[in-house]
């Protein structure tokens, strides 16, 4: 068996670690290995593999010997290409030390630099440069980080400290500090360690290199990193590299400097360079933001040799990544060196012109720009702007307040907010904040995440506030150096005005304006390029995409955003407001109100007929929006006791109109209280019991299709029955249905067709979807009150313990669920009753049409693992449609691309790839799962023929089984509208090994004392 290598070298041309993973070498890493290997100008260095952080947790936070050895060996290496030494007093090898997840992660894990500088070796590095303000400059920032980030001192005082220095001169910038100054804050920085250390600052070199790795990996467990990977929902990274690197330095003079840049623009989309530089300044000091920044265009003028060097390297890497990418570079006496690069964050609007550009460009194929479009970017398309119109530019004018660096565009409105915790806590209110800071720090991004934008004093846009909130998409200005900020006190001064916490303001990201109050905000339109790739997205997908929607104005938006029909039509919804005419709102809730309380069939006609028209005029309306889209057309729903009047009013209202007694409204009322209503008498249920609703609604519902056909509006009704637990149960109302829509069509002579189907979300009508099939043309899973009933929880009250069964354990919970249920949907569990009663339904009915219409319909994951069961079509609020737009093409996509590794297609996560060995295994057992209900029709009696055979052991290739269209033994034959729907499965090769890297042999280790790390195991 090979032995494991954690470390690996680069430098001078060769890279050990080229090619290999991210999940091995984390981003920084593998972009360090890429840009070494094609010939960039990269400082050497070596890259602690992330399978040593896990090592490292393992071992109680320590770091095992063989690590320890690979690193000692690592170390030598590197010291012989540079021809230099940690610690030599005369000419000192100086490294930085930094974190590199397989995710960015930005400002969440530590970075240490300058480190190897100690009392002698600074005095070699002033000689040596003739530069002693450069030594001391970076000798004060490495007293200063590793303190904090190695040591857990607090920065403040130090910042203070540096602060006072430049307050008692007289003096701006750090810039303006000489040698003798740095020297003199050194000392003070020394002193303020040994009195809470209680031990001198270390001096050894190896020392500070044992410390600052174990900083580094320590970051990974941090609370801010924890809390970052929660908000962004990454639960699947196993901790990160150490990338140990030679120093160059930007800050050796005005010919020296740093900087971070994009090879787009992250905001537009925009096909320039985009970023900020410093002159005369290491790299922390663009992220951190405690600079304002030049634009990096400033570069073709103060250090035009290295600018043109920059420009190179722009092409050639997007060229080799085919993807935008965000650069660090440090300049160093006017010589490029090359820091990182990384796929960069970028704002949803930017993400779609980014992928359309670059399919146009030949960089990419379509099939990879639609897979690098996550849901969240499609949700960020609808971010909202200020409503100039409604507000008025003269208005706008007289509201300015301030103007910063727009960093990232949009508009967000709030209470100002002057620390994470207060944010967080008020957002925790439902209050709208916006988080206001001189600068942001990676301790601020609870509450970065809690505000709906973010505006600091300082900075620039490549910040660690406008880094973070690109990310998330969250509108962003920085650098605002008119604002006056008081943290403690909790006020801020611009423009002659003070507000206080609390104070209502607007940002314009898009401009970089801040407003005072809170202004009107619209969404906007989208852009060209969403609509493109989205177009590109319906040519490859295979699931229909309809919505939900109960009104023509959210039909008429649900195709604008590409609706193909409505999936759920909830009638009750109508018995509550009417859109057309809200003044008719009343009329309609006192109709129903009166239907309830009936205590007679005759009364209880006589109310629905006041109904009738209202609910006509309204599927008249929804079928005009839809033009000849399919409508789902859900009977009413909800219990009964949700349409009686709440208060003495209201009994008053119906009384009234009733002539009953508002003692027996009351009494009405509390007969139909309910103690577990969602299990109580609704759905088909009240139709049983009250057959004269669903007359009228059937009644409303074709007599408007009749209606339209004869405008020449092609209509396509579906009447769906809610709840529905037996095959009898069903077929009474579906014959009542039928009863009382054929006569209407036929004396119409009208050649509309309709379908009866029905809402599987009750466990017991999954595990008998056979029968029920042999009667409804069509299922649609409701998968919101199928998840209640599967779990047993309710959607309503579980909000109050369920996040504990979300949250990691290091959070505090379980983690019983990786994800929400009702979120994203259960697959585990009620995902087999979705695939069961798809099969089961199909051997009774091989044409049965079938969707979703719980709000799973428009989430990601869901989406795919719908079309992975074979369903028909998916449906859900209308501005989720291109979500689910996307994610049915990325299914096909992803589909492809397991088939081609040999592997089974499973419902993944946005953006993965082919499964590992362990998750094989999993595949293997979903397929194991689909075979069983056609086990359990044969048990019954029926044949099996469309059941998915396992692949069996150690076939090299299984031959492409499907599902056939069988005549159905018993029921109903489906209509003539009725959609086919061909299942077709390939199984996987039953062995298929994983590839894996051939193992580098370890160097061999030269003897040299370099010290171990305290605390480090003696045996792996």
């Amino acid at each position: 068996m090979a032995k494991s290598k954690f470390v690996y070298q680069f430098g001078s041309g060769v890279a050990e670690g080229a090619g290999m993973s991210k999940d091995i070498l984390g981003g920084k890493g593998a972009g360090l290995m890429e840009m070494t290997k094609i010939g960039l100008p990269v400082p050497a260095g070596f890259t602690i593999g992330i399978p040593a952080c896990e090592e490292y947790f393992k071992s109680g936070r320590k770091l095992p010997k063989a690590i320890v050895d690979e690193v000692k060996a690592a170390v030598i290496k590197l010291e012989k290409s540079n021809g230099k030494k940690l610690g030599n007093p005369a000419d000192p090898l100086l490294v930085s030390v930094r974190s590199g997840a397989a995710r960015s992660m930005p400002g969440m894990l530590e970075t240490i630099l300058n480190l190897g500088l100690n009392d002698q070796s600074v005095e070699g590095l002033a000689a040596k440069t003739g530069n002693p303000r450069f030594a001391y400059d970076s000798y004060r920032r490495f007293i200063q980080m590793y303190s904090t980030t190695a040591m857990g001192l607090s920065k403040e005082p130090m910042e203070e400290m540096l602060a006072d220095m430049k307050k008692n001169l007289g003096i701006k910038n750090d810039t303006e500090l000489s040698a003798d100054n740095l020297k003199v804050l050194c000392a003070e920085f020394k002193a303020f360690y040994k009195k809470l250390k209680k031990q001198d600052f270390p001096q050894d070199p190896m020392e500070q290199l044992w410390g600052a790795i174990n900083a580094v990996f320590n970051s990974w467990e941090a609370d801010k990193s924890v809390t970052y990977r929660r908000v962004e929902k990454i639960t699947d990274l196993k901790g990160t590299a150490v990338n140990v690197v030679q120093m160059v330095f930007g800050n050796k003079g005005d010919t020296s400097g740093t900087g971070v840049c994009f090879t787009r623009d992250p905001n537009s989309g925009g096909n320039v360079f985009y970023g900020d530089c410093l002159i005369n300044a290491q790299g922390e000091d663009v992220v951190a933001g405690i600079r304002t920044p030049l634009k990096l265009a400033e570069l073709a003028t103060k250090l035009p040799k290295a600018y043109k060097q920059l420009l190179k390297v722009r092409k050639t890497l997007e060229k080799n990544f085919k993807d935008m990418q965000d650069l660090e570079f440090t300049i160093e006496d006017e010589k490029l060196y090359m820091l990182q690069c990384r796929t960069g964050k970028r704002l949803p609007s930017a993400a779609f012109k980014m992928a359309v550009d670059m399919v146009k460009e030949g960089l990419i194929t379509k099939e990879e720009a639609i897979s690098r479009i996550s849901p969240e970017q499609i949700e960020g398309v609808f971010y909202p702007i200020i409503d100039v119109a409604t507000v008025g530019a003269a208005k706008l004018k007289e509201l300015k307040l301030a103007e910063g660096t727009n960093a990232v565009p949009g508009a967000a409105a709030g209470k100002l907010c002057f620390n994470a915790a207060d944010a967080e806590e008020m957002a925790a209110k439902g209050e709208k904040t916006i988080l206001i800071r001189r600068e942001t720090s990676p301790e601020d991004v609870g509450g970065m995440f809690a505000a709906q934008g973010i505006l600091t004093a300082t900075g620039g846009k490549t910040s660690h506030a406008a880094v973070v909130a690109r990310g998330w998409g969250k509108c962003c200005i920085v650098g605002c150096e008119a604002l006056d900020i008081d943290d403690k006190a909790k006020i801020v001064k611009v423009g002659g005005k003070v507000l206080k916490q609390g104070d209502e303001v607007t940002l314009n990201g898009t401009t970089g304006e801040v407003f005072a109050t809170s202004l009107p905000l619209k969404k906007p339109e989208q852009t060209k390029e969403f609509k493109t790739l989205l177009s590109w997205c319906d040519k490859i997908r295979t699931l229909k995409v309809r919505t939900n929607a109960d009104a023509p104005h959210d039909a008429q938006k649900a195709i604008e955003l590409g609706a193909e029909g409505i999936g759920l039509c909830r009638t009750e919804h109508m018995f509550f407001k009417d859109f057309k005419v809200p003044a008719n709102s009343e009329k309609r809730q006192l109709a129903i109100q009166e239907m309830i309380i009936a205590d007679d069939v005759e009364s209880r006609k006589k109310a629905l007929a006041k109904l009738l028209p209202f609910q006509q005029g309204d599927f008249a309306g929804i079928f005009e929006a839809m033009d000849g889209k399919p409508v789902t057309i859900r009977l009413i729903d909800p219990p009964l006791h949700e349409f009686t009047p709440k208060d003495d009013a209201g009994v008053n209202k119906l009384a009234k109109i009733t002539g009953k007694s508002p003692e027996f409204i009351r009494m009405r009322c509390d007969q139909l209280h309910e103690s577990n209503p969602m299990l109580g008498h609704r759905g088909c249920r009240l139709c049983i019991t009250y057959p004269e609703i669903l007359d009228m609604q059937v009644t409303a519902i074709i007599e408007a299709a009749v209606a339209c056909e004869k405008k020449g509006i092609k209509v396509l009704p579906e009447i769906m029955i809610p709840l529905t637990i037996d095959k009898k149960e069903f077929k009474i109302l579906a014959d009542q249905t039928r009863a009382v829509a054929d006569p209407i069509i036929k004396k119409a002579a009208s050649k509309i067709s309709y379908m009866v189907g029905t809402m599987i979300e009750i466990p017991r009508a999954a595990l008998l979807a056979d029968e029920i099939a042999e009667e409804a043309e069509f299922f649609s899973f409701g998968t919101n009150d199928l998840t209640q009933m599967t779990l047993g929880l309710s959607r309503d009250d579980a909000g109050r313990f369920l996040p504990d069964y979300v949250k990691s354990e290091r959070e505090g919970g379980k983690a019983i669920f990786a994800i929400d249920p009702f979120v994203s949907l259960d697959q585990a569990g009620v995902g087999k009753l979705v695939k069961m009663g798809i099969q089961l339904g199909r051997t009774s009915r091989p044409k049965l049409k079938v969707g979703i219409c719980g709000e799973h319909g428009g989430e990601a994951r869901s989406v795919k693992f719908c079309h992975a069961v074979g369903m028909n079509y998916v449906s859900c609020s209308p501005f989720r449609v291109p979500i689910a737009r996307l994610a049915a093409a990325q299914a096909v996509i992803e589909a492809k691309l397991f088939a081609e590794a040999g592997e089974p297609a499973v419902a993944k996560a946005a953006g993965s790839v082919p499964a590992s060995k362990a998750k094989k295994q999993a595949a293997k057992a979903v397929l194991a799962a689909l075979a069983k209900p056609a086990a359990q029709a044969k048990k019954r009696g029926r044949p099996a023929k469309n059941a998915v055979a396992p692949a069996k052991p150690g076939a090299k290739k299984a031959p492409a089984t499907k599902i056939v269209e069988a005549k159905a033994k018993r029921g109903r034959k489906p209509g003539p509208k009725a959609e086919s729907r061909v299942l077709v499965k390939k199984s996987a090769k039953a062995s298929v090994k994983a590839a894996k890297p051939a193992a580098n042999k370890a160097p061999a280790l030269v003897k040299r004392s370099v010290g171990r790390p305290k605390g480090s195991t003696k045996k792996v």
